[in-house]
């Protein structure tokens, strides 16, 4: 398995990066400005690698560690190279000398980006809670993937910035499609004109856009209240590969050879629960013909119990929890697939609720320190949390149940890892917040320029929109290269995020993110009179203190649009 991931994961870098480049500059026009995040993402990359091999020094890292780092890597250094070089050339299109609009960025998009990856962070972070090393090492390489992109994009890229000035928007290489066209709104940003009309139709009719919205959502979600967990196997593997066809062959042709519960006894017969057992074969391993139970020391004798059914089906699992509630006159202990899917199932059940309280509490208080809000914060985490259901009803209709199973090829189990679903959670939670992050910190800053709640969020997704979009295309494209994986648990990780982050920019973004803030009006930006001097006093948004009135551009934009909603207009 380690070989096949190592193989995949060359394969996918080889995919991701080309595809990445191409469509950077796509979005910038600039090629100069194409390899900038390209090159956050490399750093970051490098420096978690780093990180994770000095972490083996002291502790077990999942080779499938590697396979987060470098789709986060890349992900995340991308998003926030896209927003501050995005900003950047915003501030030069305004009129702003280098140095100036550097400086611009840093107090304005930095600090987004710094919330942003605080946030990622924290979600990522909360896998710390479970025992299971599994998990422990994706967060070991989450956070510090998180940190060493935001790093790198908050201290190398302003410098490069810095170093390049104007000739960041050099080599465009759009011009030979666009001939003739200005290229003043690319290099400066666009004004996103058309997410502006499509975040005012979504508003006229937000009670619709929001209904629909969540119904398809939640109906999208529905497969996953069938889910079914279980344990990796041999049947990750490609069929062509020698262990699985090994196995294979042994699960075919010697039914009796599975793994199953194992009881133990200080007897040299099963003890009286294993004897009344129904439908489970009993017998004690034996060193030869005719000797006794195999034993490990003084006094103890090991059984094997054989139910029926899968290695770790229902039955096996019930079989499980009556060897272990049986009352026995000495020490007895299971062991076995179905025991060690038991005993973690219970283990992600008693430390989700703390992972999920860590989540919420920090997201809520990040955000509020954003906004100022009370009521964002909770729509922050509600609408995302939404964003992951049809991720998680994709995850049980394809891979649980086998649809696709074909095309995507993989060998479909009937259930899934136990300790996916988690995982995929924490990563696709995080990203989600990561645009989020974005939106509202534009959102944020227009209403204090302007106080006009609805023009301040077509203000925002104009600005945001096709960023949002942008960056997420290009997470997906990395996420989808790391899910042609021959492996079935990176390919299960790899196209479920990608689905969370496109469904989360093309849907909860767009549509359901300014129908909830066009029916919550102006009570969207409410807070307690304490909560508001707090804020006042500790929060850090995207606006820029040293000129709290819109740049030129943005004037400009901000009245014609005001003209256009106007009762008159």
């Amino acid at each position: 398995m380690q070989t096949i991931i190592q193989e995949d994961l060359l394969r996918a870098e080889l995919i991701a990066l080309p595809l990445t480049l191409v469509l950077l500059v796509m979005v910038f026009g600039s090629a100069v400005a194409a390899l900038l995040p390209l090159g956050v993402g490399i750093v970051a990359i490098l420096g978690t690698n780093a990180v994770l091999r000095g972490i083996t020094e002291f502790t077990d890292v999942s080779v499938f560690a590697q396979n987060l780092t470098t789709a986060l890597g890349l992900g995340l250094a991308i998003d926030y190279a896209l927003f501050v070089v995005r900003r950047y050339r915003e501030e030069l299109a305004a009129g702003a000398d280098t140095h100036t609009a550097v400086r611009a960025t840093l107090r304005t998009a930095g600090r987004t980006v710094l919330f942003s990856a605080l946030t990622v962070a924290v979600s990522l972070a909360a896998m710390l809670v479970f025992p299971q090393y599994f998990l422990r090492s994706f967060a070991y390489a989450g956070i510090a993937v998180v940190l060493l992109a935001a790093t790198a994009a908050l201290t190398l890229l302003p410098a490069a910035l810095v170093l390049l000035g104007d000739r960041v928007n050099a080599l465009d290489l759009r011009r030979l499609l666009r001939r003739g066209r200005a290229a003043g709104a690319d290099r400066g940003g666009a004004t996103g004109a058309g997410w502006a009309r499509a975040a005012a139709l979504v508003m006229r009719r937000a009670p619709v856009f929001a209904v629909v919205t969540t119904a398809g959502l939640v109906l999208l979600g529905t497969p996953f209240l069938g889910v079914r967990f279980g344990t990796a196997d041999d049947r990750q593997l490609p069929v062509t590969s020698s262990s699985r066809v090994v196995q294979d062959r042994l699960r075919d042709g010697f039914p009796a050879t599975r793994a199953a519960p194992s009881p133990s006894s200080p007897k040299g017969r099963p003890p009286r629960a294993v004897r009344r057992l129904p439908r489970a074969d009993r017998r004690p391993r034996r060193r030869r013909p005719g000797r006794g139970p195999v034993t490990a020391g003084a006094g103890t004798a090991y059984f094997t119990v054989v139910p029926e059914g899968e290695t770790v089906g229902p039955e096996a699992q019930r079989v499980v929890g009556e060897l272990r509630a049986a009352e026995a006159p000495f020490a007895t202990s299971v062991t076995g697939p179905a025991a060690v899917l038991v005993d973690s199932k219970d283990a992600i059940g008693e430390r989700l609720p703390w992972a999920a309280g860590v989540i919420v509490l920090v997201t809520l208080l990040l955000v509020f320190l954003l906004t100022g809000s009370v009521l964002v914060p909770v729509q922050a985490v509600l609408l995302n949390a939404l964003s992951l259901t049809a991720m998680f009803g994709a995850v049980v209709w394809v891979f649980q149940d086998g649809h696709l199973a074909g095309l995507l090829g993989f060998t479909a189990t009937g259930d899934i890892e136990t300790t996916l679903p988690v995982l995929m959670f924490c990563v696709a939670f995080g990203l989600s917040m990561d645009y989020g992050v974005f939106l509202l910190s534009r959102i944020k800053e227009e209403y204090d320029a302007t106080g006009d709640h609805e023009h301040s969020v077509r203000f925002g997704l104009s600005r945001t929109g096709g960023l949002i979009t942008a960056a997420a295309v290009i997470l997906a494209v990395v996420m989808v290269a790391i899910g042609t994986s021959r492996v079935t648990n990176t390919k299960m990780l790899g196209l479920g995020v990608a689905l969370a982050v496109l469904m989360d920019a093309t849907v909860v973004r767009s549509l359901l993110v300014p129908a909830v803030m066009r029916l919550t009006g102006r009570l969207t930006w409410w807070a307690p009179a304490p909560l508001r001097r707090f804020h006042d006093r500790f929060g850090i948004s995207e606006t820029d203190e040293h000129n709290l009135s819109p740049t030129p551009d943005v004037e400009e934009v901000s009245g014609r649009w005001r003209e256009a909603t106007s009762p008159r207009g």
